[in-house]
């Protein structure tokens, strides 16, 4: 009967922590995507400002 009680909870631990994992690692992933799109316009905002010919430094 203890071992098999044993057994349960070490299940459920294991279900506990699996969860928790997972959260932060979808936490992650969430602020990596955040800030790569940030960056994909930033970079897509200045590509389009210097084709626009915004300050004239053509070599």
């Amino acid at each position: 009967m203890g071992r098999i009680l044993l057994i349960i909870v070490a299940a459920i631990a294991v279900v506990f922590v699996a969860g928790w994992l997972f959260s932060l690692l979808m936490g992650l992933l969430k602020w990596a995507l955040i800030i790569g799109a940030v960056l994909l316009g930033a970079a897509g905002i200045s590509k389009l400002l210097k084709t626009r010919g915004g300050s004239g430094s053509r070599v």
